[in-house]
């Protein structure tokens, strides 16, 4: 099983905790994280794009010039696609990006997402993390003093206004319930700083 050392807001060791091998311990699968990263991005994809076609372009009612006799090609209409301001031919119309993955694929996904984070010394787990007022200072230097300058993502057990708002400011940072957490942003961030309180319930939700 996992043991990690467990510190406060000043960076200094308070204890350890025992992680559960069924979440932070398995095998990484490189594929099913490919599959899961590649579905939430193409989930976030709105699909609105669109182009007109010939019929849909205003104007090009009547034939530009006869068929024959005149030298040049024959043309039915000024909204041809070759025309300036005529149509798009095969040009891309509203659709669906949505991937579905099953219940099984993505729980195995963020448990190869979370064990990662672990196997490679990149998960910090803070005793509590609380803000008595909004204050982005405080929380960057709790970055700094547990390890984790860059891009970070914080995992708290459950929402702290005063905490997210502090954060927020932050370039890099990011913050997320322990029940709302995906694979994509664990393995976007450097670090992952977790409440202990956090790390309990990912257990308890995901073992």
């Amino acid at each position: 099983m996992p043991n990690l050392k467990v510190v406060d807001m000043a960076g200094k060791q308070v204890g350890d905790i025992v992680l559960s091998d069924e979440v932070f311990g398995v095998e990484v699968n490189a594929a099913v994280l490919h599959a899961a990263v590649r579905a939430y991005l193409m989930n976030q994809r709105q699909g609105t794009q669109s182009t007109k076609t010939r019929t849909e372009v205003s104007g090009g009612g009547r034939k530009p010039w006869r068929q024959k006799g005149t030298g040049r090609a024959r043309q039915g209409s000024t909204r041809s696609p070759q025309w300036t301001h005529g149509g798009i031919a095969l040009g891309p119309k509203p659709r669906s990006y949505r991937i579905n993955l099953n219940k099984k694929t993505r729980r195995l996904a963020l448990k190869s997402a979370l064990s990662d984070k672990v196997a490679t010394d990149s998960m910090i787990v803070v005793d509590s993390i609380a803000a008595e007022a909004y204050k982005t200072k405080t929380m960057a230097a709790m970055l700094q003093a547990v390890g984790a300058p860059g891009k970070t993502l914080v995992v708290l057990a459950e929402q702290d206004a005063k905490v997210i708002a502090s954060f927020a400011n932050i370039p890099g940072v990011k913050t997320a319930q322990a029940t709302q957490i995906n694979v994509y942003d664990i393995l976007n961030a450097d670090k992952l700083v977790v409440a202990k309180t956090a790390a309990e319930k990912i257990q308890e939700v995901f073992a």
